[in-house]
């Protein structure tokens, strides 16, 4: 089990960056870059590259509404370049919040673009002379929407690998189908071990019966909040406003692919209250209803012989990398805490 971890940088990018190295020495296997109405990520994962030497770095995620599929392709095989082949594609739909928003561009086919882009890359860095007849790409551009003039034309640059691994975030039933079939990895949100097989096992399922054999074992990537000790079980409110923020504020009513997750996880009546109180603006009555229960369960916070156990949850339900959020009061208490969590996954 790989530990992963995503970088935060509220205080300030080259700080957190500059922190990295000593991640990196207490054994982080992989950091994952954010991308959603923020700096671009790419620009910080090259920044990563040249400042790091072991680490492998994610893009979690590229948004699919806002490059062309050639150009994530370009960006990825560019990324696995300059850091030697450490660098992983994570991409997703986003929402239509943002895509439509903030991007201006129609939030449409999320699963159908998704597969296409897949194939694009990996035509990309196999260097084939790009042509792709899809229905929502066309490469080259048919002559009616266009001068006519375009050609197929291939990757001038050799890359690393010809092929880079694609992580999807998905959660929904047809994306996590989607993504078992195509991808080398799949990453979750509000990653439940005991109810995965539930909710996604029938997707999973489906998903790998069609997975081409040299993808390998599908990597499944679950995020987890870390704190151990006998006195931290407080710091599981950490959780709460961000989960009310996605439960009930990322989406609007019927579009929202968190709110319907905790649905299907069993807090029907919670979920729709969440939700009802966040559209109202009242943010901290929503975040005082997100099950204590669900927090605790996502998260690995409380001693060390509770969190080796959902450890080992984790691990029987399938999950191969484990991507945490350390909860210390000092860089070095964060530090330990990768120490600690590494050596427990071993």
């Amino acid at each position: 089990m790989r530990i992963g971890m995503a970088l935060k940088y509220s205080g300030g990018f080259k700080e957190a960056v500059a922190e990295l190295a000593d991640y990196e020495k207490a054994g982080l296997d992989i950091v994952f870059v954010a991308e959603a109405y923020s700096f671009d990520a790419v620009s910080q994962m090259g920044y990563i590259a040249a400042r790091t030497e072991r680490l492998e770095i994610a893009s979690g995620i590229l948004p699919i509404y806002s490059r062309t599929p050639t150009l994530l392709a370009m960006t990825a095989a560019g990324m696995d370049y300059v850091s030697d082949g450490r660098f992983t594609l994570g991409i997703g739909a986003s929402g239509p919040q943002v895509i439509e928003g903030f991007h201006g561009v129609p939030y449409a086919a999320p699963l159908g673009r998704t597969r296409e882009i897949i194939e694009i890359c990996r035509k990309v860095w196999r260097r084939e002379r790009l042509e792709h007849d899809g229905r929502h790409y066309t490469l080259p551009l048919p002559p009616e929407q266009g001068t006519g003039l375009g050609k197929p034309l291939k990757l001038i640059n050799h890359p690393v690998r010809p092929r880079i691994p694609i992580v999807v975030a998905a959660i929904g039933p047809k994306n996590v189908e989607l993504t078992a079939e195509l991808a080398e990895g799949w990453e979750p949100i509000f990653y439940v071990p005991e109810k995965a097989a539930d909710v996604w096992g029938p997707s999973l399922a489906a998903g790998k019966a069609r997975r081409d054999p040299e993808l390998g074992e599908l990597d499944v990537i679950a995020q987890a909040f870390l704190a151990i000790g006998d006195d931290v079980a407080g710091l599981l409110e950490f959780g709460r406003p961000m989960a009310a923020l996605y439960i009930g504020g990322m989406g609007a009513k019927g579009r929202n692919f968190y709110n319907d997750l905790a649905r299907r996880y069993g807090y029907e009546k919670e979920a729709e209250q969440i939700q009802d109180l966040y559209l109202e603006g009242k943010k901290d009555e929503a975040a005082a209803l997100v099950p204590g229960e669900l927090l605790e369960k996502m998260s690995l916070i409380g001693s060390e012989g509770f969190v080796r156990d959902r450890v080992q949850a984790l691990k029987e339900s399938g999950v191969t990398t484990l991507n945490v959020t350390p909860l210390g009061r000092t860089h070095e208490d964060r530090v330990r805490l990768i120490e600690t969590i590494k050596e427990i996954v071993r």
